[in-house]
């Protein structure tokens, strides 16, 4: 009686444990040719720059910030004329960025960081850990809600977890009174 339960609740706890730490990445599902966001919000105003990057991108950058203006040197060539931050005069500290005309190429783990201070000479610094962490997808154009299955999926696996922990319990309860 006791290893089923025991059972029971580990597995409840394992799928608890997925559900959770899947829901702490920021994932966005978009179409392409689409105009997207990411978003991302520095801890104060005093920003030097930004930079959002792709890993896979090597030293070439998404979209570098200094200075007040877009900085193009080293920006990857696919994103000229395609990036902007959402708001350039970074008001409460939004440095989100805005990507126009989405492509499936455009598909990623895309970081932001920022550099923040007083001195505004200073030569911003940005290897520092990403403030926010943006997987984008980006689906051929007609086919999205691919992460929409996903979710349904979860939530159904989650139903008949629950559903067979509630008869199992039943059945050892009903055990016990007779």
């Amino acid at each position: 009686m006791f290893p089923v339960t025991a059972s029971l609740c580990s597995t409840l706890l394992i799928v608890g444990v997925f559900v959770f730490v899947s829901a702490d990445q920021k994932s966005i599902t978009a179409e392409s040719g689409q105009n997207i966001t990411l978003p991302c919000r520095a801890p104060n105003n005093n920003i030097l720059a930004v930079e959002w990057s792709r890993a896979d991108l090597g030293d070439e950058y998404v979209l570098l910030y200094r200075d007040g203006q877009l900085v193009p040197d080293d920006q990857h060539p696919s994103f000229k004329n395609r990036v902007d931050l959402q708001d350039r005069q970074m008001k409460d500290g939004d440095v989100s960025l805005i990507l126009k005309n989405v492509t499936i190429n455009d598909t990623g783990r895309y970081e932001c960081r920022v550099k923040a201070g007083n001195n505004r000479r200073k030569r911003a610094n940005l290897s520092g850990d990403p403030i926010s962490i943006i997987s984008l997808s980006v689906d051929p154009p007609g086919q999205t809600g691919g992460s929409v299955g996903v979710i349904i999926g979860l939530i159904v696996a989650a139903v008949f977890l629950v559903a067979a922990g509630f008869f199992i319990y039943r059945h050892i309860k009903n055990r016990k009174l007779i």
